[in-house]
Formats: structure tokens, sequence, C-alpha cells
């Protein structure tokens, strides 16, 4: 169970919450949430998505931990020590994939949906956090995050490496999302409908190359004639082209370590998987790690 004397994140009374941590005497962080008052002439403007917090970032981290009910607030990493077992990494909650955009950062959580971090555009300053979940998410890895004609695309796959699945192909297989709504929704990526589910097809990666074209693969593990496909293409509106194995992975970024020199020390076992900026805030997402396990996972956000 989640350790956490602090708030959980959640909008069941569609109110925002302040988030801010400042140092007390003592030297520790205190939590202080209050809900938002929101003027009546910036209803009519605010996207109806709903912010679940605000958060008020400074020299002091913020700390969340991934749960099957959203991001709930830590009163320091420690608390995440011990609260999650581990599992595999493909049927773990963890920031799978980030981007960093004009309006704000979007991550791609594994098993859950997407969350975001923008500039609140409200009263109160802050970062408002945004999540965008829906159950379906659950059954399925998370599989690649690419923006598709100026839209965030999430591809969601089944992997059976470590346990047995017995949940159908995903249909849809892409997802996306907007400010109009807090709930996730299926976009067509053409490239990827020329192998299509009810033929048995899976499509388990797609990413882009440091050639400027976009790489997918194509897995068809069930009836007479399994085969895998690796494909890429210029343009994902278009079909793609066959390509070798050797070209498919030398075209993947390479696995740098994450060092920053404004990021607080993690735990032992615990590790920062990617680190990029939120509005004027640094961001990183950590997990805990055993191998190809993975517990705890969350993400931190602060003002260098």
């Amino acid at each position: 169970m989640v350790k956490n004397s602090c708030i959980v994140l959640c909008s069941i009374l569609c109110m925002f919450v302040v988030v801010s941590c400042t140092r007390t005497s003592g030297g520790s962080s205190e939590i202080n949430s209050v809900p938002a008052p929101v003027p009546v002439s910036a209803v009519e403007t605010r996207p109806s998505a709903r912010a679940q917090a605000i958060l008020r970032t400074g020299e002091q981290p913020l700390w969340f931990q991934l749960t099957e009910e959203g991001p709930v607030h830590l009163r320091v990493i420690e608390d995440a020590v011990l609260s999650a077992a581990l599992v595999p990494w493909t049927m773990a909650l963890h920031v799978r994939f980030f981007q960093e955009r004009e309006d704000g950062l979007v991550m791609a959580v594994n098993r859950d949906g997407f969350l975001k971090l923008a500039p609140n555009g409200g009263t109160t300053p802050g970062l408002a956090l945004y999540r965008f979940s829906d159950r379906f998410w659950r059954q399925y890895t998370v599989g690649g995050f690419v923006y598709y004609d100026d839209k965030p695309a999430a591809l969601l796959y089944i992997d059976d490496r470590f346990l047995d699945v017995d949940a159908p192909l995903p249909q849809p297989r892409t997802w996306s999302f907007n400010m109009e709504s807090n709930s996730p929704f299926p976009i067509d990526i053409p490239a990827l409908q020329f192998f299509p589910a009810e033929e048995g097809w899976d499509v388990d990666t797609l990413r882009p190359g440091g050639d400027g074209f976009w790489y997918y693969r194509a897995v068809k593990r069930s009836g007479p004639n399994p085969e895998i496909r690796v494909l890429r293409a210029a343009d994902l509106s278009r079909a793609g082209e066959s390509v070798s194995l050797d070209l498919f992975y030398s075209s993947a970024s390479p696995v740098d370590e994450i060092i920053h020199p404004a990021l607080p020390p993690l735990p032992e076992g615990f590790f920062y998987t990617g680190v990029g900026k939120a509005g004027d805030s640094i961001f990183a997402s950590w997990e805990e790690q055993d191998n190809f396990l993975i517990g705890a996972a969350g993400f931190v956000v602060l003002k260098p």
C-alpha cells in the first residue's frame, strides 16, 4: 500500500487542489493544500478537462507516485520504498514515454493513460496536473508515443513475454486526448491500419528514428503462419516500407544514464529514467528497478 500522509490527487468534486512545498523551521517539507477559487468569468473560457492539482514548485522537490487511482503525492521519496510489488515492467505502472511541447509536458503512463503538466492559465500560478485515463489501458503495454497530425498518440499492444495474457488484441490500438475532456479517445494512424487486429496483427513498437523516418514493428503470433514485419515510413499517413532488422535496431536512440545536477538523490534500487522541462520547472521520471522488474514508479518536479 502506498505510504502517504499527504494528499491523494483526485477531483471527485471537480475542485482544484493547490500543492506547494515550503521549508519549515526544522528543515522538513510541509505540504499545504487549499481550494483554488475560479472566477465566474474564467469558467466560460476554461477547457473542460479538469486539473487534478496545481503544483507550486520550488527548490524542494514535489514527489509523486503512480497508482491505479492516479498520481499520489509523497512527503519524501523514501515513502515509496517497499510500497509496491515488483512486477515485470510490461505490467507495471510507470512513465513509459514523455514529450515536451510548447503547451506543456505530456507523459504516456503504462497501464493507465496520459498525464500532462502545463503552466496554469487561471488565477492560481503553478503547474496544472491533468490525468486522462481509461480502464481499457490496464490490459495492455504502451509500445510508443508520438505526435501524429499534431495530436498525441500512444500505441497499445499485448506483451506476453513474462506472463500469459488473456486479453484480446487491442482494438483500437492508438489513443489520444485533448483538453475538452479527461477521457482519452481512439485515433487512427493510417500506416498501422495495414496490419489489422482482425487478421491477428499486433503492433508493438512505434518510434522516430534519427534519420527522419518513423519505425514500427508488426507481429502476428497466432495462426498457421506467424510473422514479424519491421518497417519505416516517412509519413505515417501512408504505408511504410520493409527494412532489415539491423536498420530497425540501429535507428533507435541510445539509452543514456540520467544525470542532472539539480536532481535529488534516490534510495538504493531507484533510478531516474528521463529528465525534461515542464514550464519553468525540472521534471524527472523515476522507478524502483530490479532487472526487468519495476516496483514503485512516478515523477518529481522542482525549480532549479
